[in-house]
């Protein structure tokens, strides 16, 4: 998630101070994604730095403003325009617990995937129920809009995840069935070696 372009997009609405972006960030993706506030500062600066914002006085209340500069608008709009890269996908902590669980001596791996199952139905079950109350309420401006956005897709994200831990059981169940049915080895090369001196050392019948 880029917090440093999401603060250039509330941004691009007029100038704003740090509290007041977190509070408004938060709202926007419904704290999905929690900000603090010292966070929300050392993005400012680093942006302020690269000249995308600068320091636009005060508030009334003594708070400092941070505008965006048209810098900072042209990186806006070729973030909103550029596709998010998939080149370097981030790390999902539950891929790499279920390819660690593979082979681990003394794990369940099937264990692992039931439990993961009825966390994730119960997630997505608790985010369908934030969205039909989103949608009971009918989202009246953009903030609850764009939070209803970001409840389904956590709900696409779940019912993906849980499509993916069904393939893994029936992969695994697939594996073992035929790990079970294969023939035990033979060691072929010694049976033939023996066989073949036998034959070779048998007395003919014939004289």
């Amino acid at each position: 998630m880029s917090i440093r372009h999401g603060l250039l997009a509330l941004l691009e609405r007029g100038p704003r101070y740090g509290s007041q972006l977190r509070t408004e960030f938060e709202s926007r993706t419904g704290s999905t994604w929690p900000l603090n506030v010292g966070q929300v500062y050392t993005t400012l600066s680093r942006l302020e730095r690269d000249g995308m914002v600068t320091q636009d006085g005060e508030d009334d209340a003594g708070h400092a403003l941070y505008a965006i500069t048209d810098d900072g608008r042209t990186e806006l709009r070729s973030w909103f325009e550029t596709p998010v890269d998939r080149a370097s996908p981030p790390r999902d902590e539950l891929a790499i617990k279920l390819a660690m669980a593979v082979g681990a001596p003394g794990v369940d791996i099937r264990a692992v995937i039931q439990s993961q199952r009825s966390h994730t139905l119960k997630a997505m079950q608790d985010y369908t129920r934030l969205k039909a109350r989103a949608l009971a309420a009918v989202p009246a401006d953009r903030d609850e809009v764009a939070w209803l956005l970001v409840v389904e897709q956590l709900i696409f994200q779940a019912e993906a995840e849980a499509r993916w831990l069904d393939h893994c059981e029936s992969r695994l169940v697939r594996l073992a069935e035929a790990a079970a049915t294969e023939p035990a080895a033979r060691p072929a090369t010694a049976t033939g070696r023996g066989a073949t001196r036998s034959t070779a050392s048998r007395p003919s019948g014939r004289r």
